[in-house]
């Protein structure tokens, strides 16, 4: 069936009338959401998602839209009851993420929790609490990786998912690194140990990196980022995210230079929690894995982690410019 699907994108203009049957059928008729509430502005602004069988029998729909053209959001996504459990639902959403994944850091959606394991199954991770929308019980999701999503010729079952997923991915471009970063720190529910010779501006110095973090400092009060590192000298030169982070939250979020007279890896790292991992073969490399789930590994690099943190120092050239 899924190969056989084909695609059409419209304006809520141009949009034929199977999109708001099909949205009417699942929505309103079987879901009893309101129909005050189906449509709404953003169907103006919304490009819409037209998935139609070989015989051009309309299947299923969706609708897309970006923010400050970063973040794109998927909404209203329905299949009719006589197309499900044959990969209709999949194979949409699939087809928004390859077509989306080289414009946007980050792609978003509100689930219905009895969709949550669906929606896992193709890269996007819970980053909500519950919270009802028309009555239904719904949380917010996030893919991050979706770049690693759209190229893969198979997917694991719930592809970057922490604690469940045992694929190490590899890493071969700073697309790859920054995915396998923005991953894991969206998923971290603890801690968060960075190690690398400098905060790299590209990789680091990002606005999405720097709010994972900042959610995670506050969103959870045993919460705690480490960042070592050995040359604060371009801090020092230049603004930084995570340096205004470190100034922000000292309570959560703490750096430290790494000891000259204290041995130190040579590969650069980030963990998270106790099972998640991004490794890069050294510090000047683009190439290495992530895991999301490898807690021999990562428990390996905590405790080298914790000896250099231990023999590490404060930045005094930070603390002066936070006077």
């Amino acid at each position: 069936m899924t190969s056989m699907l084909r695609f059409r994108n419209y304006s809520w203009q141009l949009a034929p009338q199977s999109v708001r049957e099909i949205r009417r059928k699942v929505f309103i008729e079987e879901q009893a959401v309101p129909e005050a509430l189906e449509w709404d502005d953003t169907d103006e602004v919304a490009e819409h998602i037209l998935a139609v069988t070989a015989d051009n029998e309309p299947c299923a729909t969706a609708r897309v839209f970006s923010t400050l053209g970063e973040t794109l959001h998927i909404g209203r996504m329905a299949v009719l009851p006589s197309f499900r459990g044959q990969g209709v639902g999949i194979a949409l959403l699939r087809h928004i993420i390859q077509h989306v994944s080289a414009k946007h850091q980050s792609i978003e959606l509100s689930a219905q929790t009895q969709a949550i394991g669906f929606y896992q199954r193709c890269g996007f991770h819970v980053c909500s609490e519950i919270y009802q929308d028309a009555g239904i019980d719904h949380v917010d999701m996030r893919c991050v990786a979706s770049d690693w999503i759209s190229k893969a010729d198979t997917l694991p079952d719930f592809p970057t998912l922490r604690g469940v997923d045992n694929t190490s991915w590899p890493i071969a471009s700073s697309t790859d690194v920054i995915q396998g970063l923005d991953s894991t720190v969206s998923q971290a529910q603890q801690r968060i140990w960075l190690y690398d010779q400098t905060l790299s501006f590209a990789l680091y110095d990002r606005l999405l990196f720097r709010d994972l973090l900042l959610k995670l400092a506050r969103n959870h009060r045993l919460s705690e980022v480490r960042i070592l590192i050995h040359d604060d000298k371009p801090l020092v030169q230049r603004q930084h995210q995570l340096v205004e982070l470190v100034r922000r939250l000292p309570s959560s979020v703490s750096l430290r230079l790494a000891s000259p007279e204290y041995p130190t890896e040579s590969s650069p790292f980030l963990l998270g929690d106790r099972e998640m991992a991004v490794w890069r073969h050294d510090f000047g490399s683009d190439k290495g894995f992530a895991n999301f789930n490898h807690p021999g590994r990562v428990q390996q690099w905590s405790q080298a982690f914790q000896r250099m943190w231990d023999q590490g120092r404060e930045s005094l050239e930070l603390r002066v410019l936070s006077i």
